[in-house]
């Protein structure tokens, strides 16, 4: 009796669900390795769930964990939770010494800053107030920083582009200047600098950095909520208490780094007899010079400097494969958040519990492991699959930086990289949002596997927020690892159209880095289990498949990957 393929691959697919394992589909049946077999769909149906997803996030955003602060009570509950649960899965110690924790050295620098500041122009003083007009902080971890008497200069957005031929400090010596930068990059040519799509060059750590390689004694960056991504109220929840960096000798960093508020900014420059505005828009042309601005200030900041340690929770699945184990695909997620600070009164909710930030990627991280240690011996993985929970994100990519300076193998072994951030919350969706969309060749994974889910792959939808440089897979591109990062989809199934991208609105003014990031029980977490099964799925093809992912011919990462892969091969 001939029966057919449709009807033998049920029979299989019975089978693997009652639990005979040892019928592989992938040895019985001919497969479409570019979609997920039944024994993968079996995995993800029953180890990716809402439910899963939802018992973790309880637990590392409970009041408990205190926010999970890097090198907090709270974030060394947090690692070994995350330790037990590998552990428990049957993972391996993924550190290069044996460990489950590869330590990542922190400086802690708490600055006390002045309460008011004042800028002197001529005969004429303007005093602003901290918190409400400035926050500053020190970036060197020193116990007393600032400057006194600085000249105050414009220098419209603070970048030296040269494949873009722009340079906005021209031949002017910023040395022990104070500089007053806009936020983002030129958004108003389509030519340069990807239009309204954010670049490296419009993050606040470019700028900070560049600062620093020229001499600056400090920076003010002007916020505005279009051009930062978010509301003031970020920078004052970020950018007070406690501020960690790598350990070791400080790079890139300044004596003052500090955020005034568009207003402050326009009395600054209004003290000095110029027009923000007019400055703005001579800073959007090439040829724009920095102004100085004949104003002098003095920032004098005490800080309390201490020693501090995290940790990236690493586990291991080797490879089935001799010579593709080699090779290394990344899961990634952050483990940590704000922390807490000091509480105002008994009523004050001082704990920011940071649940979809990112106790959601979490969850989703430890459901995807336990799916893939689900499958049977014969459908495991060829190339070798990391599952890395790192720290100190909130910081500024710290853990990831970290790992990515000293990886648990050369990065030129490091296949992908899938890092998750933050999950949706809204319900299923009909798009897909890939964060960095056209960067790499893994897009061509992702649009084939959301099809199969029928979706559709679009680019973010918010493409001036810079997104792809504010997580941690950035860390890893910067030393060549081509990746994927998804958002929220914002096409919910079953709302008015515009209505997903509002509540996103909404969730960036009213919670994000807030103490309100808390676990709610009626999240809908229909749309984040579609992205989690897509992620597992599309780190498993990389795992099986015979290529090594590329970035685009040109893009900004791909020397770094070339370089990697060169090393790799010269060995």
């Amino acid at each position: 009796m001939r029966i057919s393929q449709s009807i033998f691959a049920k029979l299989i697919y019975l089978a693997v669900s009652l639990g005979v394992t040892g019928i592989a589909y992938s040895q019985t049946v001919d497969r479409d390795d570019r979609f997920p077999n039944l024994v993968e769909q079996r995995a993800a149906k029953q180890w990716i769930t809402d439910s899963a997803f939802k018992a973790d996030i309880k637990f590392l955003a409970d009041d408990l964990l205190e926010g999970r602060g890097p090198g907090t009570r709270g974030d060394e509950l947090a690692q070994r939770y995350i330790i037990s649960q590998f552990e428990q899965i049957g993972l391996q110690p993924g550190s290069a010494d044996g460990s489950w924790v590869q330590k990542v050295p922190l400086v802690g620098v708490t600055t006390k800053p002045p309460k008011s500041i004042t800028f002197e122009h001529a005969n004429q003083d303007l005093k602003l107030e901290n918190y409400e007009d400035y926050i500053v902080t020190s970036g060197l971890p020193n116990e007393v920083s600032g400057f006194k008497d600085a000249d105050l200069v414009f220098v419209g957005y603070g970048m030296q582009a040269p494949e873009y031929d722009w340079d906005d400090f021209k031949d002017v010596d910023v040395r022990g200047k104070v500089l007053l930068v806009m936020n983002n990059d030129p958004a108003d040519r389509p030519d340069m600098f990807a239009g309204r799509t954010r670049l490296y060059y419009g993050r606040w750590d470019y700028k900070y950095a560049k600062a620093a390689e020229l001499g600056a004694a400090g920076v003010f960056i002007i916020h505005t909520a279009p051009s930062a991504g978010y509301p003031y109220q970020v920078v004052q929840t970020s950018w007070t208490g406690e501020q960690m960096a790598l350990g070791g000798p400080p790079q890139g960093r300044l004596p003052m780094e500090g955020w005034l508020t568009e207003e402050a900014a326009s009395k600054v420059v209004a003290l000095a007899g110029k027009n923000l505005a007019e400055l703005r828009a001579a800073a959007e042309k090439r040829d724009f010079r920095p102004v100085p601005l004949d104003t002098k200030v003095s920032v004098d900041l005490k800080c309390q400097v201490r020693q501090r340690e995290t940790g990236n929770v690493l586990g291991l699945l080797q490879g089935t494969d001799p010579e593709l184990s080699k090779e290394w695909v990344v899961f990634m997620a952050h483990h940590d958040h704000i922390g807490m600070t000091a509480a105002r009164d008994d009523t004050t909710d001082n704990i920011y519990n940071g649940a979809v930030d990112n106790a959601s990627g979490m969850g989703i991280l430890l459901s995807i492991a336990r799916a893939v240690m689900s499958l049977p011996e014969s459908d495991r993985p060829k190339r070798s699959i990391l599952f890395a929970a790192v720290g100190a994100e909130e910081q500024g990519l710290l853990g990831s930086e970290f790992m990515a300076r000293n990886p648990p193998v050369p990065a030129g072994y490091l296949a992908t990289v899938l890092n998750i951030d933050g999950i949706n919350i809204l319900g299923r969706t009909e798009d897909v949002v890939v964060i960095g969309k056209g960067k790499s060749d893994m897009d061509q994974i992702i649009e084939r596997l959301a099809r199969w889910q029928k979706r559709v792959v679009v680019g973010d939808q918010f493409p001036d927020r810079g997104y792809y440089y504010r997580s941690d897979q950035f860390s890893l591109a910067k030393v060549g690892v081509p990746g994927v990062y998804l958002g929220s989809g914002v096409h919910v199934i079953g709302k008015p159209e515009g209505w997903g991208k509002e509540k996103m609105r909404e969730w960036t003014e009213n919670i994000y880095h807030q103490t309100s990031d808390e676990f709610d029980p009626d999240w809908d977490l229909g749309g984040a289990v579609e992205d989690a099964r897509l992620l597992f799925y599309a780190g498993l093809q990389v795992a099986n498949q015979k290529k090594l992912p590329a970035w685009t011919k040109g893009d900004e990462f791909e020397a770094a990957r070339l370089q990697a892969i060169g090393e790799r091969d010269s060995k």
